[in-house]
């Protein structure tokens, strides 16, 4: 009888480990990697309006007050000056939110202003690539590109690249995150998907 009982709890161990090996299986292997976590976040920082820069060039417009209207540039610290409303802050918004920024400081000086923003030259998208390239350097941008796009102006990597342990830097506030990118996993027939499109800021470091 104790004979018995024991085989049954023995039994019952062994089919409760089992069943609980399978669902840590089963959710090790639903749950993300840190590096799919940054490839899904690099993704979706893709889409989006974009954001004015410093060096930028604004044709800032208010309808009928030429002493108001007028191209400037955005400094290095991110305002811009215009008369009436001294320096604003520009960088980091999009050109509606500028606008939207504009409307509420004219306001007080000039009656039911309307006002446009337009972004005439882009010079803030620069992204850089350094280590074990043919051409390191700065590049600045005119439109989107991926990691690949900013390889391909490096001339190709050096004889010693370490091309599946690619870092992307991405400036996040006072730090920076870490985004990897293995070359030869997106140059394979399913990498499609992590050749990923670039920030402003962003530098890949090819060791």
């Amino acid at each position: 009888m104790l004979l018995r009982l024991f085989i049954g709890l023995v039994s019952i161990m062994v089919w409760t480990g089992s069943g609980l090996a399978t669902e840590t299986a089963s959710v090790s292997k639903d749950t993300p990697t840190v590096a799919e976590q940054d490839h899904a976040l690099a993704a979706s920082q893709e889409v989006g309006e974009y954001r004015i820069g410093p060096e930028d060039m604004l044709d800032i417009s208010v309808w009928n007050n030429s002493a108001i209207s007028r191209t400037v540039p955005v400094r290095p610290d991110g305002k811009i000056s215009l008369p009436l409303v001294n320096d604003v802050q520009a960088a980091g918004l999009t050109p509606n939110q500028l606008r939207s920024v504009l409307l509420k400081k004219l306001a007080e000086y000039v009656p039911s202003p309307e006002v446009s923003v337009i972004v005439r030259e882009v010079h803030s998208f620069k992204v850089s690539v350094i280590g074990e390239v043919k051409k390191t350097g700065r590049h600045e941008l005119k439109g989107r590109a991926t990691v690949l796009d900013i390889l391909a102006m490096a001339e190709g990597f050096g004889e010693f690249a370490g091309r599946g342990r690619i870092v992307v830097l991405r400036p996040e506030g006072k730090t920076m995150r870490q985004i990897p990118f293995n070359y030869n996993k997106v140059m394979s027939s399913n990498g499609a998907l992590e050749n990923f499109f670039l920030q402003p800021g962003d530098i890949i470091v090819v060791p």
